[in-house]
């Protein structure tokens, strides 16, 4: 059974250029290594060689044993663009993506990026992406410039993507309420987890994986916090009115639906998260080639899980081949 990371990120080369050339809400600098530094608001990036240089990481994958990767855009995204510069960003990207699966056969796949603040955009760029470029889906950011996705501005873009069975992975970004998070790495360390968590509870309250059910919903990092947090937010639906205005059942039923990678690598957690979910809805990730990343701990807390050796392949890539049609 092949190993398929499905959570990691990538740069295109063309996209740094871009960025440098403007106009963007992003600026380029460079570390002492020479690596471009992506500034945003609240935070920035070091785009180190495995992020913008596809042979070197294609020479990682070799020596680390993965076969395949399904490579994303990260933060900052193109939502925090104007809405012009963010469609011109995400087509850029997307071709780069298109380009780098067809010219690596197999060593590579691709969600698209999509201009989420521009969300009629993103219902054109997700057909195109699907369409014409044979992506899977893409991936969105766990809100849109302080937007819930659960709001009803991205429904349409769901409509596109429930019409097209799309996979939607659902990726962190500076949560709001961030300035409580400057310190020690909280923002990533905390704030990407709890967002996640709030996407998702909020997509299920909202009504929308019941009134969208193609749409085969992912979580980064392992859900955040959500296959601990489900009991809870079953009480709340048996509790509160207004937590079954929206729905039909518990909320932990449309939840273990989603899929949740295992960008937490502690084998007790992802043992939480497959009894939730069951090993059908798990996929290997490693979160490459961020700081907090890791190739070598995702495949060893695969490996230390007590699941059955069965389970283990499915977890490893073969959930991800039959979702992704990889």
């Amino acid at each position: 059974m092949p190993i398929i990371d499905v959570h990691n990120h990538y740069y295109p080369p063309e996209y740094i250029k871009a960025l440098e050339q403007g106009p963007s809400a992003v600026r380029i600098t460079y570390d002492q290594d020479k690596n471009p530094c992506l500034h945003y608001p609240g935070d920035y990036n070091v785009a180190v060689p495995g992020h913008r240089d596809i042979d070197y990481r294609e020479q990682v994958l070799r020596d680390a044993g993965v076969d395949t990767q399904v490579i994303t855009l990260t933060t900052p995204g193109t939502h925090i663009e104007d809405a012009a510069t963010a469609v011109r960003l995400a087509k850029l990207v997307n071709d780069c993506f298109a380009r780098v699966v067809a010219d690596k056969k197999g060593r590579f796949a691709a969600l698209a990026t999509l201009p989420l603040c521009d969300p009629a955009a993103s219902e054109v760029e997700l057909r195109r992406a699907m369409q014409q470029l044979k992506m899977p889906g893409a991936m969105l950011f766990s809100n849109v410039n302080g937007v819930a996705l659960s709001d009803q501005r991205f429904w349409k873009l769901y409509e596109t993507a429930n019409e097209l069975g799309a996979v939607l992975h659902i990726h962190p970004t500076n949560p709001v309420g961030v300035e409580a998070m400057l310190d020690y790495w909280l923002m990533p360390l905390v704030g990407f987890l709890m967002d996640t968590t709030l996407a998702a509870a909020s997509l299920v309250f909202a009504g929308v994986p019941e009134r969208f059910p193609r749409i085969r919903w992912v979580l980064g990092h392992l859900g955040g916090a959500i296959p601990y947090l489900a009991e809870r937010l079953d009480r709340g639906y048996e509790a509160f009115p207004d937590c079954r205005k929206n729905i039909s059942r518990l909320p932990s039923s449309y939840l273990k639906e989603f899929y949740f990678d295992t960008v937490n690598f502690d084998p007790r957690a992802l043992g939480l998260a497959v009894s939730f979910a069951g090993a059908d809805h798990i996929l290997a990730g490693s979160d490459y080639p961020h700081q907090i990343g890791s190739i070598p701990k995702m495949l060893g807390s695969l490996k230390a899980m007590r699941v059955p050796e069965e389970d283990r392949k499915k977890i490893m890539g073969g959930n991800a081949k039959a979702l992704l049609g990889i």
